[in-house]
C-alpha cells in the first residue's frame, strides 16, 4: 500500500478516501462534536496519510492506521485555542449513522459523548466504528488489556447513567 510513484500514492489516497472517508467523518464528528470541524479533521487525516505514505508498514490494517491518524488529528484540534472557544454540537448534521445507533432520542449518544475522552474513544471505535478490540488497541496505541479495561469501565459508567433510560424501554 502507498508505495511507488507520486501518482500511485495519489490514486491510493483516493481509494482510501472512497473506502474510509464516511466512516472517519462520522467518527470525527462525534469526537469533535461538530460536523464542520470533522470535515477539516478528515481532510487533514488524508493529507497526513499522503505525506507519510512510506511510514505505513502493514503492521495493522489500513483502516486502523487511518483511524489512528484521525484520532490524533482530532485530539490536536481539541487542544487548539480555537476549538476550546468555539466548540458546538449539532448531531443532526452527522451523516448516515448505522441503524443500531438510530434511537428515538439522543440520550445514548449524549451520554457516550459526555464520557471522559479515554473512555469515549474506545466506545466510539468499538461499537460505533465496529472495530475489533485489537484494532481499537492498535489505533489508540494501547495494549489489548488496557483497551478492554477502558471499555469495561465505559460500559459500567454508561449502564449506571442509562439504567432508567433502558428500563423505560422495557416497560
Amino acid at each position: 500500500m502507498l508505495y511507488g510513484s507520486d501518482a500511485d500514492s495519489r490514486e491510493e489516497i483516493a481509494r482510501l478516501m472512497e473506502k474510509y472517508g464516511s466512516s472517519l467523518l462520522r467518527m470525527s464528528a462525534l469526537y469533535l462534536k461538530d460536523a464542520f470541524l470533522a470535515q477539516d479533521a478528515v481532510q487533514e487525516t488524508f493529507l497526513k496519510a499522503y505525506r507519510h505514505a512510506g511510514d505505513f508498514r502493514s503492521e495493522s490494517s489500513e483502516k486502523t492506521w487511518l483511524t489512528s491518524i484521525c484520532i490524533n488529528t482530532c485530539r490536536d484540534m481539541l487542544k487548539s485555542a480555537y476549538f476550546r472557544h468555539n466548540s458546538r454540537m449539532n448531531i443532526e448534521l452527522l451523516s448516515e449513522r448505522p441503524a443500531e445507533f438510530c434511537f428515538p432520542d439522543n440520550t445514548v449518544i449524549s451520554e457516550v459523548m459526555s464520557l471522559p475522552p479515554k473512555y469515549r474513544e474506545v466506545v466510539l471505535l468499538r461499537y460505533y466504528e465496529q472495530m475489533k478490540i485489537k484494532e481499537v488497541a492498535s489505533a489508540l496505541k494501547l495494549s489489548v488489556g488496557k483497551t478492554r479495561t477502558r471499555l469495561n469501565k465505559a460500559n459500567e459508567i454508561l449502564r449506571g447513567r442509562l439504567k432508567e433510560w433502558y428500563e423505560d424501554e422495557e416497560s
